[in-house]
């Protein structure tokens, strides 16, 4: 993508994908999105008059309702309040689309100094006009339970109940309104100064392989090379560029830990990860069940698989940059865009056309941005913008299977986003553990069809042999990720981190992890340095082995009985954050509270790699 100079020419969206992107010889003509649903340009009319308009509407509502929303409770129908809460979610979605737009725009090239300008500048402006509706939330909390239970029952108020019960699962946590306007208002300096810098930090990283210097997602690709010399290679690189930048990741990592400290300190919060368990609607225990359930797994899991592995390569052990490698002596071709995309729609056609339908629409109106780019985010994700315009997904596809999965996975999100954006901004999010599920189960449908569809067995083991590594990823490396972070941010209560402390942090919980057939070699102790969760969304990680595990075990109800089974899981991703996961699994007959809950979703992964063995 061309940069613009903010002096010389005005940055502007990505062109539709059938003029942006040039085609690969291999991979075919790759998507870039078009953004121009969210906004035309950053310079653009429409632009200027929303947020404007967002600004003016944003302190005219503070002066209409601070004060004032208990009396207009406890009125006949509470009619006032409902009017308010409607202008208030009307703000929220207008508010989002800016955000989302300067976001999506600095994702696809955060060099670029306009790209960078513009999204500091509107982050600035949207922090400013959230300042006059921060009052919104922490009064609600202030009212009496009666009166506003009386106000949902007997009027327009109850559409709103999921929303209203969730804004008051913070009552306990929350401060006095100046303290949270202080909160808010030195985010921008605060963590969300820090994020950025390491996003900027890590697109401006560069490694040196064959004489080239390459960014992160190029480099990082080359560890899944059928070439053992490139990956070692690969790996090299990146663990000499890691150490070079410890020191800003160090202090990134440091700062940010203290800060949530800080935050959680003044809020209440007992434990490092309560804050993420609130918001995830999730109760401490269920974590716990599955953190203690993967970890008494890993024996069985991942020590054993990658001790097959490493027997399947004529070795005892092998070295980290080997742990993601093809297997030996198996082809491993190039898969091009065209084929990527029928193999995700026709698996999702299989189980629901409604669901190819709807992934559909992200091929049909350039919604994917698919091609590596230097600058772009690395890794992939599914934005959820607003309800009022739609998702869109980031890739960086190179053709490997895992790419292919990748897509899958981004996809399921964008389809949840879609079912559920019906409920409106305040209540169309879900909660990170639920939000992984849908995309977890369009990688399981993906795999399937493909699964079934192969018969020659060195394929079929090469096929299963990635499914396992994938939920190995998911589900093991998370819970070590999630008990690294756990580590750190117990750690920084003592003090601050020296890198070299992180360093061994994670070192620690890998070799727990990945078990003795995997050499981390001198280099690897710099690897957490990528990792952008820790970063952005502390504790984040597990959410992805909830998925997983849930995933696996919707995927054995669906195998036993599929009848009305696609009806029942839309109707769950459609309810988006309406409903509690105990209330959206119970049609399924599963209850994530039960702790064999988790040990039947770890026994599908044991039971591929069983399958593996018998191959040999």
């Amino acid at each position: 993508m061309a940069k613009y100079s903010a002096q010389k020419k005005p940055a502007k969206a990505a062109k539709p994908a059938k003029a942006a992107a040039k085609a690969d010889s291999k991979l075919g003509r790759l998507p870039e999105w078009n953004l121009n649903d969210l906004y035309p340009g950053i310079d653009s009319p429409e632009l200027k008059r929303d947020l404007e308009t967002a600004e003016t509407q944003s302190a005219a509502f503070e002066k209409a309702y601070k004060g004032k929303l208990a009396e207009l409770a406890a009125a006949p129908g509470a009619p006032g309040f409902v009017e308010a809460v409607k202008q208030y979610e009307k703000l929220g979605d207008v508010l989002g689309r800016i955000g989302s737009y300067s976001g999506l725009l600095h994702a696809t090239d955060s060099t670029n100094p306009a790209y960078n300008k513009f999204y500091g500048d509107m982050s600035e402006r949207i922090t400013g006009a959230y300042s006059h509706l921060l009052f919104f939330d922490l009064e609600i909390n202030r009212i009496d339970d009666a009166v506003l239970n009386a106000a949902m029952d007997g009027g327009d108020l109850g559409h709103y109940r999921p929303w209203i019960e969730d804004v008051r699962k913070e009552k306990p946590y929350q401060l006095d309104d100046r303290i949270e306007q202080l909160f808010h208002e030195k985010s921008l300096t605060g963590y969300s100064a820090w994020n950025r810098q390491y996003d900027d930090t890590v697109a401006a990283l560069r490694f040196k392989i064959g004489g080239k210097s390459l960014g992160i997602e190029q480099t990082l690709n080359f560890m899944q090379d059928p070439d053992g010399k490139k990956r070692k290679v690969a790996a090299e690189a990146l663990a000499k560029t890691f150490k070079e930048n410890l020191r800003p990741f160090t202090m990134i990592t440091n700062t940010l830990a203290k800060d949530k400290e800080i935050s959680d300190r003044w809020r209440g919060f007992k434990d490092v990860a309560d804050a993420r368990h609130l918001s995830n609607r999730v109760e401490p225990e269920v974590v716990n069940a599955l953190v203690d359930a993967v970890r008494a797994a890993y024996p069985k899991l991942s020590h054993r698989y990658y001790a097959l592995k490493a027997k399947w390569f004529g070795k005892k052990s092998l070295p980290y940059w080997d742990r993601n490698a093809p297997l030996p002596k198996v082809a491993q071709r190039t898969i091009p865009w065209t084929d990527a995309r029928s193999t995700v729609l026709t698996a999702y056609g299989a189980f629901s056309p409604k669901m190819a339908e709807v992934a559909g629409q992200f091929f049909n109106n350039a919604w994917i941005d698919a091609p590596v780019r230097p600058g772009k985010q690395p890794g992939a994700f599914a934005h959820p913008t607003v309800p009022s315009a739609h998702p869109y997904v980031l890739l960086n596809y190179q053709g490997k299977p895992r790419d292919v999965m990748t897509l899958a996975h981004e996809l399921g999100h964008g389809v949840h986003q879609m079912l559920a954006a019906p409920n409106g901004p305040l209540m169309a999010p879900t909660p990170l553990t639920l939000a992984e599920t849908a995309s977890v189960f369009g990688e399981m449908l993906t795999f399937k069809k493909l699964l079934a569809a192969t018969t020659d067995k060195k394929q079929r083991k090469a096929m299963l042999a990635a499914k396992v590594e994938d939920m190995i990823n998911t589900v093991v490396r998370q819970i070590a990720f999630y008990s690294f972070e756990r580590k750190v941010h117990l750690e920084r209560r003592n003090g601050e981190l020296t890198a070299d402390k992180i360093c061994e942090l994670w070192m620690s919980v890998q070799s727990e992890s990945l078990g003795p057939a995997i050499e981390l070699k001198a280099g690897y102790e710099t690897f957490w340095t990528y990792i952008p969760h820790f970063i952005h969304s502390p504790f984040y990680v597990y959410a992805y082995a909830f998925g997983d595990c849930l995933v696996n075990s919707l995927y054995a109800v669906y195998e036993k009985s599929n009848e009305g089974f696609a009806e029942r899981y839309l109707a769950m991703l459609s309810a988006g954050g309406t409903k509690h996961h105990s209330e959206l699994l119970k049609p399924f007959g599963l209850d994530a509270t039960d702790p064999k809950f988790w040990d039947g979703g770890l026994s599908v992964i044991a039971g591929m790699i069983d399958e593996l063995e018998k191959l040999g």
